[in-house]
């Protein structure tokens, strides 16, 4: 049986994104390598984490996540990732506006769940059958997750960098106990793993 999993790149003041998203600026006005810089400029020494992030039969996302598209589908939006997103698995996209499935390239299906984080999960979980489950983001996502007790390995990169604003892991989450699991620092990122003790 799998784990249900998330990995989140936070700045040290734990924002995930600044304020400002939009098209042009999906994590906001902030120097986006400042957050992922760790992934293009270095990404032997974190080579583990990089393919780990992917390594799932299933994903959830949120809508924030998959697109800038608000409200009603009014136009042709496939993912920021191009043709053939890094996914390779059925991916449930939250969202409040039905839409039909998309099909990618590389076995990427982006499925769109109107029914809440529940539904989505026990579709993924279905998917996924004894591989693990991906919680991608954004942190909007994963904290719903997080305090619905719906994740199993908490994964964050911390990156050394202060936002000051924007969305924060952890917001709205209860007050609870976590286990470290693991510690690694290179050089623009230090991987933490926290498991829930339950």
């Amino acid at each position: 049986m799998g784990i249900t999993f998330s990995d989140i790149t936070v700045s040290a003041d734990g924002f995930a994104t600044g304020l400002g998203q939009r098209e042009e600026a999906p994590f906001g006005d902030i120097d986006e390598t400042w957050l992922h810089g760790w992934m293009f400029d270095a990404p032997d020494e974190n080579r583990a984490e990089i393919d780990a992030i992917v390594d799932a039969g299933a994903t959830i996302m949120g809508r924030n996540m998959f697109g800038p598209v608000r409200g009603e589908w009014d136009r042709d939006w496939r993912g920021w990732w191009g043709p053939n997103p890094p996914y390779h698995n059925p991916v449930f996209v939250l969202t409040h506006f039905p839409h039909e499935p998309i099909e990618m390239e590389g076995g990427t299906t982006f499925h769109f769940v109107t029914e809440g984080i529940h539904a989505a999960f026990a579709r993924a979980k279905n998917a996924a059958g004894e591989r693990n489950i991906s919680i991608a983001g954004g942190p909007t996502t994963v904290n719903q997750f997080l305090a619905a007790d719906l994740i199993d390995e908490l994964r964050l990169h911390v990156t050394p960098c202060i936002i000051g604003a924007g969305e924060r892991i952890f917001d709205g989450v209860p007050p609870q106990q976590m286990e470290r699991a693991s510690v690694r620092a290179t050089s623009l990122v230090t991987h933490m793993t926290y498991r829930p003790a339950r």
